[in-house]
């Protein structure tokens, strides 16, 4: 492998998805790291903290005596097979640590003797979340934003999938945004999020002129909470309401939310139990706006949501399902965003349906109202 040097050109690395070894601690990958990266730690987290702790009591020297005496013999030999591994998939990938500093310089040293010549990223961790963090709100800034809004169930996100220059926070939070938006996966962190979100600011910003689509969404998605500066854009930004009959919508839901999600935990925990999961799911989905339903409401639909569940178990037949979605998109959704987008009706410049939007989303629009 022919040498290449350290970089801190952030910009490119992000830009061209450039494969990343992180060999920080398992724990502190967890808390956050960039996608397209993968976990190679030189030191575990029990030997991390070992050699914290020695550090902070005996200084730097006894540290780094700890950490060879820790990281030797096979334990050493597994995690220079990992490293081994991963520059043979990612001959253009790049190492780092937490500041780019001795983690991180030791993986290049044993690297190189073992005839393998691999770069670093300087300043590491800490020097490209910086970089996201500034550059998020940079994009933010320079940017114009156009938000697809419209009631549930009208297909946003699909719409949204289709314009120029899109960004699905959705997607990127992992999570539909409602009480039923949960995935079988977890959320990422909010620091995941936001890193996500600030490379897909800073790849529009480099890609052609024009707004950025994004769907209209409340602070929290899930538990991933979108970042002020955006938030203030995009409530100012012009509006694009997706509008769709209600046996669509109802679709919609029951292809989202019954069919697909059912099929995603029988193929997770198989038939059975991803059957009575699939039940827990929606049944709990429901319970957490009994509040906002009222007891009686709740009551009602969590008793048409078991007869659907009942005739879709006992005869294949989704039809069940239409009733309680209806129910709860005319008593619970619509009220909700009528009144917020109430509020918002000065900003729409254009409502129709997803043909409709998607050919004037490809013309000119005017963004005044987002600066």
């Amino acid at each position: 492998m022919s040498t290449r040097p350290d970089t801190s050109d952030y910009r490119s690395l992000f830009l061209h998805d450039t494969p990343l070894m992180d060999v920080r601690a398992p724990v502190e990958f967890a808390r956050g790291s960039f996608p397209h990266t993968v976990n190679a730690p030189l030191m575990n987290d029990d030997e991390r903290h070992r050699v914290g702790v020695c550090y902070r009591q005996s200084g730097q020297n006894e540290a780094i005596r700890l950490g060879h005496q820790l990281v030797q013999g096979d334990v050493k030999a597994a995690r220079m097979e990992a490293w081994r591994r991963f520059v043979a998939r990612n001959p253009n990938g790049y190492l780092f640590c937490f500041r780019g500093g001795l983690r991180s310089r030791l993986t290049q040293q044993w690297l190189h003797e073992a005839g393998i010549d691999y770069p670093l990223v300087k300043g590491g961790y800490k020097a490209l979340r910086r970089f996201l963090i500034n550059e998020l709100d940079t994009q933010v800034a320079r940017q114009d934003f156009v938000v697809v809004s419209g009631r549930t169930g009208t297909g946003k996100t699909r719409l949204l999938l289709e314009l120029s220059k899109p960004i699905d926070l959705e997607g990127l939070a992992n999570h539909r945004g409602s009480s039923f938006g949960r995935q079988l996966t977890p959320q990422p962190t909010q620091i995941d999020f936001e890193n996500r979100l600030a490379i897909a600011l800073l790849k529009s910003g480099h890609a052609d002129t024009g707004p950025v689509f994004v769907e209209d969404e409340s602070r929290l998605i899930g538990q991933c909470y979108v970042p002020d500066p955006l938030r203030q854009r995009m409530a100012e930004a012009p509006l694009m309401i997706l509008e769709r009959p209600m046996p669509e919508r109802i679709n919609i839901i029951r292809e989202d939310y019954v069919i697909d999600m059912l099929a995603a935990y029988r193929q997770r925990d198989g038939d059975e139990a991803g059957w009575h999961n699939f039940c827990d799911y929606l049944l709990s989905a429901l319970d957490r706006i009994r509040k906002r339903l009222g007891g009686d409401g709740h009551r009602e639909l969590r008793h048409r949501l078991h007869q659907a569940l009942d005739l879709q178990y006992r005869h294949n037949d989704l039809s069940g399902h239409d009733h309680w979605i209806e129910a709860l998109l005319t008593n619970y959704y619509d009220p909700m965003y009528d009144y917020q987008l109430s509020q918002k009706a000065s900003r729409v410049v254009a409502r129709g349906d997803h043909k409709t939007l998607a050919t004037f989303a490809r013309g000119p629009i005017e963004v005044a109202a987002s600066t």
